[in-house]
């Protein structure tokens, strides 16, 4: 029994092909015994016409009949082995598709042949473009070439190909600077066209859906107009010419990169599934039955279940759209030192993998595109170069998305990756880098103790409270001394040690804050101040009093003796610890973050709570002040005995003017220098006062001890006094 096949547009490849499997087959025990297989052989020459023709004659049975020696009946055509073309592919398949007849090609790969509504009988061994488009794109991607070329055969292949490679370009971020539709008619006007569209091109790659003829015209072409250090991509159409390989070296190394397997084992993988089909049709064991006439439709049907494996281990069979597995090798064209052109793979792409895994690639054995002699290296085809971490792309007004310019991220923004589309802006805490690549914490600003201004304030503080402590234990050596004695020694030491926790009390602003922090420095500041000054006003009283009980008749300091100065001091002083309370239960000072004024750090401030409490704490001591200096002021002519109050009326002037600037300044003091500014006007009137009021007495304690005696005081007192 014979089994008659025709191949299309022929090549001496699949002649030999076609007739290796056969013989095989023949010559095998295992299958098909007792059958053999025969084959006819038609030329199409790319024909449409004379395709259909010959499809037309072998169903209907009216080609010419050809003699051969094994043949026992008629001719019985079970499948036709071809098109080697698309188009022509098309064709034949939508005319003996009513008639249920296979169509097995080994070349035409438009994905529009998977469609099994209009190519019901057509199947094929070679992977559609719908694969093969995306197995290109990927490989460009992978490559970094964002920015190509393409020309395509002005055919159903060269179109439908070049329309699914478009589609996958786009979702990778791969764009054409041009698409041009090329055909081996083309007038030599068209091709310089083409040609000068090329040479004003900035890719330096090219993707071709074309095949090996087409090719063969372009690369003269470009020969003619000495175009060089193109790297081309291409199909399975021209790869694995040796007579278009040869013409590369015209071209100076360009170096035609593709991915598919060579083809020629494809007419081999046809012939096999066809003889595997009749194997299990005919139910063959030990011989095949040969009385069976097979029915078309049923061969068909078995025809697209078939699977086996090629005696390279190679599993074939065909999914639900007629097509076998999507596996591509990727070839390279190298030339060696004796200008002998190879092939060689490169790389496997496997549709089955995960998407991932399906390309490898053994880069460092790929042979460049090169312009001149130099080292070979990956060519480059951007429209723009990367845009570093650090910056975002922008889109060129008018121009695909792979051109576009490098903006750099705003502040608080950073892309830590390469051709970012959008800057990220960083978490509330954070502020960008100065190279707009990393989110780094906020420097967090308040007073240390580490900083110089923390340093210095800090030793000032203590400075001072250690002075007042050694003017405390010189008032203690000498508190037996008229000096001492005559300027109320119990408020003198009730006023030194106040001012000691004044000095202190500046130290709980320094440092990093805390919510008791916040809550102890403007109670203790407001409360020992208060402390002071009422010692401060004490003494002012006494003065005053004690002028009038010189006075003949006079009682008076009998209401102001030590019992009742304690208790005015107390008196004053637990006013100001009630304000405090009610400050501190209703709205308490509170830790807030300031990131308004300034965009690069967080500025530690303490949030009043309630303002009223804190300018009642102010004004409290202001009143207490104000009526201190007033008091003093009016003693400030009293004889020398009690000239103390103009030591006081002086200390509280510079106090209040401290005080009187100390409030527009902290108001428009930034960050930290708002804390600053709060303790300088601590020191600064705390040391007022220290230095005023005590300083001349340790002068003449110290320096003029002759004139700490009592008669010195009393000689310095006017008579009408005595």
């Amino acid at each position: 029994k014979c089994v008659f096949y025709c191949v299309g547009t022929i090549t001496n490849k699949v002649r030999f092909s076609l007739m290796f499997a056969v013989e095989e087959i023949n010559n095998s025990s295992s299958l098909l015994p007792g059958v053999s297989l025969g084959y006819k052989i038609y030329d199409t020459c790319m024909s449409k016409a004379v395709g259909v023709q010959v499809a037309m004659a072998l169903v209907n049975g009216n080609e010419k009949s050809v003699s051969n020696e094994f043949c026992t009946k008629p001719a019985q055509v079970q499948a036709i082995i071809g098109e080697t073309y698309s188009s022509v592919s098309m064709a034949v398949a939508k005319s003996i598709g009513p008639f249920s007849i296979p169509l097995i090609s080994h070349s035409a790969t438009c994905e529009c042949l998977s469609d099994k509504r209009k190519y019901p009988s057509f199947l094929r061994t070679i992977s559609s473009d719908y694969h093969l488009s995306r197995a290109i794109a990927e490989m460009v991607r992978h490559f970094g070439w964002t920015w190509v070329g393409a020309i395509r055969r002005d055919d159903d292949y060269g179109n439908s190909g070049m329309a699914a490679f478009t589609e996958v370009a786009e979702q990778l971020g791969i764009c054409l600077e041009y698409s041009l539709p090329f055909f081996n008619t083309y007038s030599q006007g068209k091709v310089l066209g083409i040609i000068e569209q090329i040479k004003s091109s900035t890719s330096r790659v090219i993707v071709g859906f074309v095949d090996a003829g087409d090719l063969e015209i372009l690369l003269d072409a470009f020969f003619e107009h000495n175009i060089i250090g193109y790297q081309w991509v291409g199909t399975e159409a021209w790869i694995v010419d040796p007579e278009l390989a040869k013409m590369d070296k015209h071209s100076i190394l360009i170096f035609v990169d593709m991915s598919l397997m060579p083809y020629f084992n494809n007419v081999y993988k046809g012939v096999y599934a066809i003889a595997h089909t009749l194997h299990n049709l005919l139910g063959c064991k030990e011989t095949c039955s040969t009385n069976n006439q097979l029915d078309p439709l049923t061969f068909l049907e078995h025809l697209k279940m078939v699977r086996f494996k090629t005696k390279g281990g190679e599993e074939v069979y065909f999914d639900k759209n007629g097509d076998p597995v999507a596996r591509y090798e990727v070839i390279n064209w190298q030339t060696s030192a004796e200008e002998h052109h190879e092939f060689v793979t490169v790389g496997l792409y496997d549709y089955t993998f995960p998407v991932h895994k399906r390309l490898t690639l053994n880069v460092s054995s790929i042979v460049w595109a090169q312009i001149t002699n130099k080292v070979r290296f990956v060519p480059k085809s951007v429209c723009s170069e990367n845009c570093p971490p650090g910056t975002r792309k922008a889109v060129q007004k008018g121009k695909p998305v792979c051109c576009f310019d490098c903006i750099p991220c705003a502040e608080g923004e950073i892309s830590n990756i390469t051709d970012s589309i959008k800057c990220e802006q960083c978490y509330q805490d954070y502020w960008s880098n100065s190279q707009r690549n990393e989110c780094i914490k906020k420097e967090t600003e308040y007073l240390s103790y580490e900083e110089t201004m923390g340093i210095l304030l800090t030793i000032v503080s203590v400075v001072g409270a250690f002075m007042t402590l050694a003017i405390l234990v010189v008032f203690y050596r000498y508190k037996d001394t008229p000096i001492v004695k005559a300027h109320n020694s119990e408020l003198s030491f009730l006023l030194l040690f106040s001012l000691t926790l004044c000095f202190l009390c500046s130290l709980t602003f320094i440092g990093q804050p805390s919510e008791w922090s916040y809550m102890l420095r403007h109670t203790a500041f407001g409360i020992t101040f208060v402390l002071c000054i009422s010692c401060v006003l004490g003494k002012t009283i006494v003065v005053l009093m004690a002028f009038r009980a010189t006075l003949p008749g006079s009682n008076v300091m009998k209401w102001f003796g030590p019992p009742q100065q304690r208790l005015s001091v107390l008196a004053f002083t637990l006013i100001q610890v009630l304000i405090c309370v009610i400050w501190l239960i209703i709205s308490p000072p509170f830790p807030f973050k300031n990131q308004k004024l300034y965009k690069d750090k967080i500025i530690l401030e303490c949030k009043l709570g309630s303002s009223i409490g804190f300018w009642a704490v102010l004004g409290y001591i202001g009143l207490l002040a104000s009526l201190c200096f007033l008091l003093a002021f009016l003693a400030r002519k009293l004889p020398d005995k009690f000239n103390e109050a103009k030591f006081i009326t002086f200390s509280m002037l510079i106090f209040c003017a401290v005080w009187i600037t100390f409030i527009p300044v902290y108001v428009s003091s930034p960050g930290k220098f708002t804390v600053a500014v709060e303790i300088f006007a601590i020191l600064a009137s705390s040391f007022g006062l220290l230095f005023c009021i005590f300083l001349p007495k340790c002068y003449i304690i110290i320096l003029k001890p002759e004139k700490n005696t009592k008669k010195q005081l009393m000689s310095k007192m006017p008579n009408k006094q005595i």
